[in-house]
């Protein structure tokens, strides 16, 4: 049965850009700042995607809220430095834009990260007019995998959460989507291949975001 989504859906961390650089060395350097070890490079990328205070509890072992709270104040204080600049937008991902927006079809971001650094990134790479909407850290109590953000960013869209597809790198946009109601497509930029993504009942992105519209044309 064929499927033309009403609005594309996007995470944006290792779906749409690559900011692993810039998050990298923000971790570390808040960690540092705080005289905590600083794991290897690999551990601080696999906490890609969880809020700053699930990233200190994941990369420390420590709940401590207080602390958590510092880690976040001094990440975002680095952030502010260096993430516009150290971000990279995928190509691929760039030209998918593009098409969307010349066809008319609404685009929003619904991420862990801040909105105001997204903002901010898609102007410094003067993209900001091929994204409709953006949902971020601040605009929702509870993050994915709850579907909160995914479910605001349709409401403020107008579409219904069967009319839209959502695309991700992480297990927890592919959880906050079934809560949501919307398809999911696996993004193969993070840390899950395409056959680890049908291995979880999902489709995927095999090469690039590109086949997106193959898929929509597809059901």
């Amino acid at each position: 049965m064929s499927f033309s989504p009403r609005a594309y859906l996007f995470d944006f961390d290792l779906t749409l850009a690559d900011s692993s650089d810039a998050i990298c060395f923000c971790a570390a350097a808040a960690l540092g700042d705080m005289g905590q070890a600083v794991p290897p490079r690999e551990r601080i990328e696999d906490s890609i995607g969880l809020t700053l205070e699930q990233t200190f509890a994941f990369l420390t072992g420590n709940q401590d809220a207080a602390l958590a709270a510092s880690y976040r104040t001094r990440f975002v204080a680095h952030a502010d430095r260096v993430m516009v600049g150290m971000t990279r937008f995928y190509p691929d991902a760039v030209a998918l834009l593009a098409e969307l927006h010349a066809r008319r079809i609404p685009v929003a971001i619904v991420s862990t990260k801040y909105r105001y650094r997204i903002e901010q990134i898609l102007r410094h790479l003067d993209l900001a007019q091929l994204v409709t909407v953006i949902v971020g850290h601040e605009d929702v109590g509870r993050h994915k995998p709850d579907p909160e953000g995914l479910l605001k960013a349709l409401d403020l869209l107008g579409v219904k959460a069967d009319e839209a597809l959502y695309v991700g790198d992480h297990t927890a946009d592919q959880q906050a989507a079934a809560a949501a109601g919307t398809r999911f497509v696996g993004a193969v930029t993070g840390k899950i291949s395409s056959a680890q993504w049908r291995e979880r009942g999902c489709r995927a992105i095999e090469r690039e975001l590109g086949e997106l519209l193959e898929m929509g044309a597809e059901g």
